[in-house]
């Protein structure tokens, strides 16, 4: 079984059909990447999975669920974890109390159960040493990191990565 499946999804803004029936699935483990010029439906794509826009038509499957109509907290809840193009912290929260929030709230853990794995992402995603900064003083770099690091502190089962380097140098 798959663990996402998309069926005959399509989505239009008004006269512009932007996905036009895509059918797809993902196991468990699988990589995926998804390629296409600017304006090509990447994002929006990943906007009807995460529950951000809804299909006009098809149907999203979670882990052999239709989850067409849930709304993105729901979605996150299932295992559905997202970065965005423009990175979105909480600017007025340190970089660690963003990753408690998001891991809380989209792991549904108790905030102190959270630190441990939180201190841990940090880790990994070269943050702990910025763990204290206000999270909208950071660097493009780090806005990206922090993305990546909110997306894993929701204990995802499927991660979508948008544009997660789009924007930086190549040295970055």
């Amino acid at each position: 079984m798959a663990l996402l499946a998309l069926e005959n999804v399509s989505k239009s803004f008004g006269a512009l059909k932007v996905t036009d029936g895509i059918t797809l699935s993902v196991a468990e483990g699988e990589t995926l990447g998804i390629l296409g010029p600017n304006g090509a439906g990447k994002t929006t794509l990943f906007n009807l999975i995460s529950g951000d826009i809804r299909a006009d038509s098809g149907r999203v499957i979670f882990s052999g669920a239709d989850i067409g109509s849930h709304p993105p907290h729901r979605r996150c809840r299932l295992g559905i974890g997202r970065s965005y193009q423009v990175p979105q912290p909480f600017g007025a929260m340190t970089v660690f109390e963003n990753l408690v929030a998001a891991a809380s709230f989209g792991a549904q853990k108790p905030e102190n159960e959270t630190y441990p794995d939180t201190v841990e992402i940090l880790r990994e995603t070269g943050l702990l040493p910025k763990a204290n900064r206000l999270a909208g003083g950071l660097t493009l770099l780090d806005r990206k990191r922090l993305e990546l690091a909110r997306a894993l502190a929701t204990e995802p089962r499927l991660l979508l990565l948008d544009e997660i380097a789009g924007g930086l140098t190549e040295p970055e």
